[in-house]
């Protein structure tokens, strides 16, 4: 355990966020973490269940005097986004993740940190842990594949469940309460490719350094797509050269915006020099139009052999270029009831090609599920009309606001006896697992909370160590109030 977590960990928050990050634990690798959590339950004597789906639930009986207090559920997602910078090796499907400290803040080593979500395992475990806490009954639930579809909590049954109030504990900003969020789904767009054989000289040109971040939470701040980018720059480039298409890719995760992308050229030998003045005076072009988003953009150039490649046939070029141009991508739409509340957007976040055809994966959002459906129309429409396959995965609706919500009235009156100041009430445009537990137990009343971190989804993601022991605090005020309720 890094050294000033253990001085500085509290009711073995920190421990147990040491434990969970030291077991890999990416979306669709949940088999680990989830045994680990069942380990906990039958060490510590808690009734729990694993389902088919990987989840773990877990059951605490009330303390003396809480036998009448309402049931609480806890709940978080054990799963993380695996990202990485373009130098670091670290293995997702084998290797946990180092906790690195650095004044307030935890952070990974050139690859996320994983508190997106595992401070709510930490936090669950500890309060679980905790046999001098006074509580009503808890009920834990832990879902896997959040990050990917929310999955864990599609297919969770919730028949044992007795309570009606839950703390949602994945939310990235201490003293905001949140209280509701937006629906979405993933839509697939495959095109079929064909290749011919071309000779020249092979060029790869690589975007990177993007910031990038979570395609929900910070869609709105205007970070540059570089799948996006990419296309227009082959676009302007075919404008001004011939060039032949071999390889393009593009991000890994379709709710992270991404910050890189590679493609693979092939040129007349003699039109190098002349190549590379197109390219140098595209990069400036763009620094220049993103120098405040994206102020550590870079283009880069490397010069490959002389050869035969297989190419894109310059039809199935011009179907894909059109699709990565003219798919709608980022803020749709603001709320018109949430003021600064995007209330629909969309995320091109994969996009690779294969021998035979080119993959796209979009990320939709929205807080109006006919607006949605609207998004996913269109990208069917353009996928199909150029040829291609298109398919809905992953589909969740919205958590929609309750205007009357005793839950929320407590937990910010407990948060202004604490902090002398009232919590803010806000919605998110990220989805949460909330809106399927909002349509498996009717009448349940929820906010969803958490510490300060940031970036999530990339390699800059950090936790701050205060917050994360306030907020804490904070939740075992509630937890021994709820006698009263």
């Amino acid at each position: 355990m890094n050294q000033t977590l253990k001085e500085l960990d509290y009711k073995k928050v920190f421990y147990y966020f040491t434990e969970i990050s030291a077991v890999p634990r990416g979306s669709k690798n949940n088999k680990a973490i989830s045994d680990y959590l069942v380990e906990f339950a039958k060490t510590k004597g808690l009734a729990y269940r694993q389902d088919e789906y990987e989840n773990v639930i877990m059951f605490k009986g009330a303390t003396p005097g809480y036998e009448n207090a309402p049931a609480l559920i806890l709940q978080g997602h054990m799963d993380m986004v695996c990202e990485k910078t373009n130098d670091c090796t670290h293995d997702f499907l084998k290797e946990g993740i180092e906790l690195f400290t650095e004044g307030d803040f935890i952070h990974a080593d050139r690859t996320t940190l994983g508190g997106d979500d595992g401070i709510a395992l930490a936090y669950i475990l500890a309060l679980f842990d905790d046999d001098t806490l006074e509580h009503p009954r808890l009920e834990a639930v832990m879902t896997t594949d959040e990050e990917t579809g929310m999955d864990g909590a599609i297919g969770l049954d919730v028949s044992d469940f007795k309570g009606k109030l839950l703390l949602n504990i994945d939310s990235e900003e201490e003293g905001i309460l949140l209280t509701s969020s937006a629906g979405g789904l993933t839509a697939t767009c495959e095109l079929p490719l064909k290749r011919i054989k071309a000779e020249g000289l092979k060029i790869i040109i690589a975007i990177s350094d993007l910031q990038g971040g979570h395609s929900g939470a910070e869609i709105h701040k205007n970070h540059i797509n570089a799948t996006k980018l990419m296309a227009r720059l082959l676009f302007e480039l075919k404008g001004a050269m011939d060039f032949q298409l071999v390889e393009f890719n593009g991000g890994l995760k379709d709710n992270a915006i991404p910050r890189d992308s590679k493609a693979e050229i092939v040129i007349d030998a003699d039109e190098y020099d002349r190549f590379a003045d197109i390219i140098s005076g595209l990069s400036r072009k763009y620094k220049n139009e993103f120098v405040t988003n994206e102020p550590h953009l870079n283009i880069g150039v490397m010069q490959g052999e002389e050869g035969e490649y297989k190419i894109l046939h310059p039809t199935s070029f011009e179907k894909l270029l059109f699709i990565l141009l003219n798919t709608p991508n980022g803020v749709q739409c603001m709320s018109n009831d949430i003021p600064g509340l995007v209330e629909s957007s969309l995320n091109l976040g994969i996009f690779h090609m294969e021998e035979e055809k080119a993959i796209i994966c979009f990320s939709v959002r929205s807080s109006v599920n006919s607006y949605k459906e609207f998004l996913a129309k269109q990208l069917n429409y353009i996928c199909e009309f150029m040829g291609g396959e298109f398919v809905i995965r992953g589909q969740y609706p919205a958590w929609e606001y309750k205007k009357e919500s005793p839950l929320r009235e407590y937990l910010s009156k407990v948060y202004e006896e604490l902090y002398k100041k009232a919590p803010k009430l806000e919605a998110i445009h990220a989805g949460l697992e909330c809106s399927f537990f909002a349509e498996k137990i009717p009448g349940i009343d929820m906010v969803s909370l958490g510490p300060d971190m940031w970036d999530i989804h990339t390699p800059k993601e950090r936790l701050s160590i205060s917050s994360t022991i306030r907020v804490y605090q904070y939740i075992e005020k509630v937890i021994e109030g709820m006698k009263n309720l």
